[in-house]
């Protein structure tokens, strides 16, 4: 043997490998086998890699087979709590498609030729904000009242969807009133002409769900509203909802990574509150825990809501007294109402503040039409059909946060909000508190526009001014999404009640403006914006 192949088997040996060629063809063995072990150790990792996504896919599998009857079941019930309505609002949800399908196909073709391209919402197609907000126009009530859900949540949806959807908001056209002359007979179980003595056949407000004419009673000869569910409302939320419920329920069980996103209770929560909505029953509950509270703390003389009339309400009709006044938005009509306008804004914000610490919900849509300064100088809160519960967690978590904004502790707040938002991982407390700095400055340079219109008496030659307050809500949404927007890139997921006392917040922002320019609500020692003296929940 030569010394050449002693040396190349001496390194075969070395290599934890022996050949077994003949002693003529060992010469031709290269050094360049060398790096086996290494392949031996990648192929050893490959292998446990599959191995473990083998297990993982067999674990999947096995909870998918164990949840599968469950999941069938669920079909199966709410199909059945479906019934017929399901095929006829298929048809009308695929007619509704087709429509908006085909005005995207236009506007496809317009900007086809364009040298720029498509735009973002062309792009996106029927998923866009523009033409999913169409779409849900399109497929009627519940889709509409969906997409106020999506406007008045912020943190469950992206912001420009939060932005689009706040056209839902817009008057709703009316139904026709003989339709809601039968409702009522329905509802009643009588003679319309028994119980009212006249009906206002011009609806007062219209809704997507509901429509409301004032009325008189004819034994007592009150004046009152009576608030109507519009024909087949109820049966379109139910078909709707539950279509909704079991395209999450299929979506999660297809998908387990969404069930961390909590799709199907976000869905819960979205059928939970829509058909609490149509439920007049709770409506009225709600109205009368607000009445109680206002008997309890001695506010009567200061603030109202309507009187429910049991006796001539059901689920889809609700008859309430009839308050007379003007939105607190009406500067001039305020003034000849009452001496001091910034008095009824304080009465207001320490009521309102002061239902969050004592009822068991709070008055959630606190917008000009559901706020008025009433003709005998009160307070009027109506419409509770949109109502916000509080935790004791987030309570406790607001607390601190209004009084952050009240000494401007932009610290104090960035940790009230860590506070009350889920989070997974630690908060850099400092930087939270100086992006939340630049939101709230904004605040302060937000346009609210007063349209002062001026008018001269012919007879008693006297020039009279009218004030009112303009603002764009979009703009107000904006903020509260500013304030969403920066906590999310911290990793904090805020709960719903949140962005709605948020929004109440900037509402009566928008008031303090227009009818005390000179005071700050989180300042003013007149405003009481917490209590810790008394329990919440007292007065349901």
């Amino acid at each position: 043997m030569s010394k050449m192949a002693v040396v190349t088997v001496l390194k075969g040996v070395s290599n934890g490998r022996l050949s077994l060629l003949p002693h003529s063809q060992l010469t031709t063995v290269r050094p360049r086998n060398i790096g086996y072990p290494n392949r031996r150790r990648n192929v050893l990792r490959i292998f446990a890699r599959y191995s473990q996504a083998q297990d993982l896919f067999t674990s999947r599998l096995q909870d998918r087979l164990e949840n599968l009857p469950k999941l069938v079941e669920d079909i199966v019930q709410t199909s059945l709590n479906t019934g017929p309505r399901g095929a006829l609002r298929l048809a009308q949800g695929v007619q509704a498609f087709v429509g908006v399908g085909t005005e995207w196909l236009q506007d496809v073709s317009k900007t086809a030729n364009s040298t720029t391209g498509l735009p973002t919402q062309l792009h996106l197609g029927l998923l866009s904000p523009l033409y999913l907000r169409k779409l849900f126009e399109r497929m009627g009530a519940t889709y509409i009242k969906l997409g106020q859900f999506i406007a008045s949540t912020p943190t469950l949806f992206p912001p420009e969807y939060v932005q689009e959807f706040q056209y839902c908001f817009d008057r709703a056209p009316a139904v026709p009133f003989e339709e809601i002359q039968t409702i009522l007979r329905e509802e009643l179980g009588r003679p319309i002409d028994t119980v009212f003595e006249y009906i206002d056949p011009t609806p007062v407000a219209s809704a997507s769900i509901a429509q409301v004419h004032g009325a008189k009673i004819r034994d007592t000869g009150e004046d009152v509203v009576i608030k109507v569910l519009k024909p087949g409302i109820e049966d379109i939320l139910v078909a709707d909802l539950n279509f909704i419920y079991i395209a999450a329920r299929i979506l999660e069980f297809l998908s387990p990574d969404l069930s961390r996103a909590s799709l199907v209770a976000i869905v819960k929560d979205i059928r939970q509150s829509m058909l609490e909505e149509v439920d007049f029953n709770k409506e009225a509950t709600n109205v009368e825990t607000f009445r109680r509270y206002l008997e309890a703390m001695g506010l009567t003389r200061q603030a109202t809501a309507p009187k429910v009339y049991r006796q001539y309400s059901t689920k889809r009709v609700l008859t309430m007294e009839r308050l007379y006044g003007v939105p607190l938005t009406d500067l001039d009509s305020i003034k000849s109402l009452v001496s001091n306008p910034e008095t009824s804004l304080i009465t207001a914000l320490n009521v309102w503040f002061g239902s969050l610490v004592a009822c068991e919900s709070f008055h959630a849509d606190v917008h000009a039409g559901n706020l008025w300064q009433l003709r005998d100088g009160r307070i009027g809160f109506l419409d509770f059909g949109i109502v916000g519960r509080i935790s004791p967690k987030t309570w406790a978590a607001m607390e601190v946060f209004l009084q952050s904004i009240a000494i401007e502790d932009y610290e104090s707040m960035a940790s009230a909000l860590i506070d009350m938002g889920a989070t997974g991982k630690d908060v850099d407390s400092k930087s939270f508190a100086r992006d939340l700095e630049k939101i709230f400055l904004s605040i302060q340079d937000l346009d609210t526009e007063i349209i002062v219109a001026a008018a001269r008496d012919t007879n008693t030659n006297a020039t009279t001014v009218a004030a009112n307050v303009a603002f764009d809500e979009r703009q107000m949404n904006a903020l509260y999404l500013d304030v969403v927007r920066v906590g999310e890139s911290y990793g904090l997921k805020f709960p719903r009640e949140f962005a709605l006392l948020m929004k109440q917040l900037l509402y009566f922002d928008r008031y303090t403006k227009l009818l005390a320019p000179n005071m700050n609500m989180y300042r003013d020692r007149r405003i009481k914006l917490v209590s810790n003296q008394r329990q919440r929940n007292i007065y349901q």
